[in-house]
């Protein structure tokens, strides 16, 4: 796609409308990657709406774990559709813009959701932690109350910091360009679009990502030392195997996760690279959620057994 050199702004102005360069310009690649991103995007959603089914009507996964699995499923649901039709469309329709309203509310929700995840990670691995460490007194400390209240908390910290931190970035003015670097609305390509200088922008943004990121990630760390200090003195191997396999799955969604997003948000934008960042995202919006039903399914009887349960229950005509 061609860019106007009238998409670059007068001073102390923002524009009404940014134009989104996506993954490609070149029409043949843009074609494959829709292609990739559909069947992706589809998996994803159908993935994770068959597990919020499943741990809704089947009554072996009425547990904390599962209620924790529900909330992560719907929230990628949200994650990728805030992004991927709306990337989707842009491919097909070859107009790459975006008003600046819709702009900021793909920013919102980005962070939103991003954030949401980050503590919902955190509280389902301290909800492993109490079933592996403290098994007699799980059903206490994991009472119906205090599992709603983390999840509560999760998306409660994930809008108080979305929201702040994207009232501050959308009320800068933008006079350097229109033209975003990437295909969503995402920080670090939009504070290269703004005027003077962004440098305490970017320590702000820099210390959010450590409370809400870091913070978590800690917290999942603490976690997982005190699951490994128990599964070692588990004296067979059978048993450590067995135990292991309750949080594999939730250890290689965190991994996923936390891998791609931390590498990508804790460095300063001034030594970032666009294609790399752009790539980098697309791991925790995009392929990320694609992956979580697949992983929890493979790798847990549990659901494997609620999926057989609910097919053989589905009439066939």
């Amino acid at each position: 796609m061609h860019i106007k050199k009238e998409n670059v702004l007068q001073n102390n102005t923002s524009p009404n409308k940014f134009i989104l360069l996506g993954l490609s310009e070149e029409y043949h690649i843009q074609s494959i990657l829709f292609s990739i991103l559909l069947g992706i995007y589809i998996n994803a959603l159908t993935g994770n709406l068959l597990i919020i089914l499943l741990t809704l009507v089947d009554q072996t996964l009425q547990t904390p774990m599962y209620f924790f699995l529900r909330n992560l499923s719907f929230l990628e649901v949200c994650f990728t559709s805030a992004i991927v039709p709306k990337m989707l469309h842009n491919f097909c329709s070859g107009n790459k813009s975006i008003s600046f309203m819709g702009c900021a509310l793909q920013n919102y929700f980005a962070l939103f959701l991003g954030g949401t995840e980050c503590f919902l990670l955190a509280s389902m691995a301290y909800d492993r932690y109490v079933a592996i460490c403290k098994p007699l007194h799980y059903s206490v400390l994991m009472g119906q109350k205090v599992y709603t209240n983390l999840v509560v908390a999760s998306w409660l910290s994930g809008f108080l910091m979305s929201f702040s931190h994207t009232t501050m970035v959308f009320t800068m003015p933008f006079c350097n360009s229109n033209i975003i670097n990437h295909y969503f609305c995402d920080i670090p390509p939009l504070l290269k679009l703004a005027c003077g200088n962004t440098f305490r922008i970017e320590i702000t943004d820099f210390v959010v990502v450590v409370i809400f990121a870091t913070f978590p990630f800690l917290l999942i760390l603490m976690s997982y030392s005190g699951i490994i200090a128990a599964i070692s003195k588990i004296s067979s191997s059978e048993g450590r195997k067995k135990t292991f396999s309750t949080c594999s799955s939730h250890l290689m969604v965190v991994t996923l996760f936390f891998g791609s997003a931390c590498i990508k948000y804790m460095k300063p934008n001034s030594t970032s690279s666009p294609n790399t960042d752009k790539y980098l995202s697309l791991f925790h919006t995009i392929i990320s959620p694609a992956l979580n039903p697949v992983i929890y399914s493979l790798r847990n009887k549990e659901v494997k057994g609620a999926f057989m349960r609910l097919w053989e229950r589905t009439p066939l005509d």
